[in-house]
């Protein structure tokens, strides 16, 4: 028989602002992912729609609030529209690199650059290099970096040279498929739409490890800073009545 003291303890966070919908309050309901059944659980909890930071497992636990929903993209099914393809072409000189969960200065300059442009106000814009660290390294689960490098261009139009960092993401491999726990990406090259080609590459990633999901994290359909995830369909989203696929507006 299982004790009690092999299983998950759950925490409550007190009312905070919702960094997505500005009249609301969130509440988190939490557990530390520690020792060996760490991989175990971070793969139940996703699965019940929770995301994972460092060692913490939440999911949102609103009082009158339901708007956070879990998706994750079936990736056999998938098949990229025009300008997904579009996509792809654009950013075909930028190479993926495996990396185990270890942090540099490199990726630290890069992710106080996209958080300096695009997130002042968030919850991460005060990270240290300490706390970026953290971000990083500590985990107990089965947990990749994954850094994209684009080839230079010199005078003659020939590509050489030290490929500068360009995006990263950080994630976590599960039983039935990935998890992007966190990405970020140079915010003078917005152009290229670097988030969505991280997306689609780890989609390609998730196809050839032959697992049948990619998880995105929440979804709010309120929220414009979310509407992206809408754009990879097919997908399904959690629910009362547990994962069902689901159409929501997007174009590909």
């Amino acid at each position: 028989m299982k004790h009690s003291r092999d299983l998950p303890q759950f925490y409550l966070t007190a009312p905070a602002p919702c960094p997505y919908l500005d009249t609301k309050l969130e509440r988190k309901v939490f557990t530390h992912l520690v020792g060996a059944r760490a991989p175990v659980d971070n793969n139940a909890l996703t699965l019940c729609g929770f995301r994972r930071s460092q060692n913490i497992a939440y999911r949102p636990a609103c009082e009158d609030c339901n708007a956070c929903v879990s998706v994750r993209v079936l990736v056999n099914e998938f098949s990229a529209g025009r300008s997904f393809r579009r996509n792809l072409k654009l950013n075909s000189d930028v190479v993926a690199h495996l990396r185990p969960p270890e942090p540099t200065g490199e990726q630290y300059g890069l992710f106080r650059a996209y958080l300096d442009a695009r997130h002042t106000d968030g919850g991460m814009a005060d990270m240290s290099v300490l706390d970026f660290a953290a971000m990083i390294e500590d985990t107990a689960v089965d947990t990749r970096i994954i850094e994209y490098r684009q080839a230079p261009v010199d005078a003659g139009g020939k590509r050489s040279g030290t490929r500068p960092l360009v995006a990263v993401s950080l994630v976590d491999i599960l039983s039935d498929g990935l998890s992007m726990v966190y990405s970020f990406f140079d915010p003078e090259l917005t152009s290229r739409g670097l988030g969505t080609f991280m997306i689609l590459d780890h989609i390609e990633r998730t196809r050839a490890l032959g697992l049948p999901h990619l998880y995105l994290g929440y979804w709010v359909k309120q929220s414009a800073k979310m509407a992206y995830k809408a754009r990879f369909q097919p997908q399904e989203q959690l629910g009362a009545s547990g994962w069902m696929r689901a159409r929501v507006p997007g174009k590909r």
